[in-house]
């Protein structure tokens, strides 16, 4: 029958080495490691990467424009395959009025399946070029949760790498001490004389 003593390593035995102290000081720290720091590094992490995100998308949506153009030409024969969910666009030529001024024509990024005649949703910068609309308010989230997890994560992974390291080296000193003890333990046991 096999009885598990808790807390072997942390009371006096005969049986206890230095390197079952530093296994479990080790271990004890690991926890500590794993339930605080990598949780908080995640979140350290992820508020960057909001207010980062944030300021961009700031920035953006005070240098883009969206604009309501019909598609007037310049449509591909083929339209491209919807890979990964995310919709496709194609280039198009599209006409616009702004208010007060001329009708405009550019070359604009439209949907994918968008026909000759329809009107769509387009940005431009300040200097006229198509570009693709600011990031929103669930991208920016997208991205503040994907950069708090992956250093979570990252973190989680260095000290579980750390912690089997720990291990390893303390069961080859325990292995040694193990080694050194019967060495001298042996002959008593044996009743055969060292060499």
């Amino acid at each position: 029958m096999r009885t598990r003593v808790r807390g072997w390593r942390w009371r006096r035995n005969p049986l206890r080495r230095r390197s079952d102290v530093v296994e479990a000081w080790a271990t004890l720290v690991v926890a500590v490691l794993l339930l605080v720091a990598a949780p908080l590094a995640g979140a350290v992490a992820g508020q960057w990467a909001h207010d980062d995100a944030q300021t961009v998308a700031s920035r953006q949506q005070a240098d883009r424009h969206r604009v309501r153009a019909q598609v007037v030409g310049g449509m591909p024969q083929t339209m491209p395959s919807v890979e990964g969910g995310r919709q496709q666009t194609v280039r198009a030529t599209v006409r616009w009025t702004p208010p007060g001024e001329p009708a405009r024509t550019a070359a604009a990024r439209v949907p994918a399946g968008t026909r000759q005649g329809q009107t769509v949703d387009v940005w431009f910068d300040a200097h006229g070029h198509s570009v693709a609309p600011p990031p929103n308010s669930t991208m920016v989230w997208q991205q503040t949760l994907t950069m708090g997890l992956c250093v979570a994560g990252g973190a989680a992974v260095t000290v579980l790498l750390g912690h089997a390291v720990v291990r390893r080296l303390a069961m080859r000193r325990r292995l040694g001490e193990w080694e050194r003890e019967w060495a001298r333990t042996e002959p008593q046991w044996s009743r055969r004389r060292p060499a």
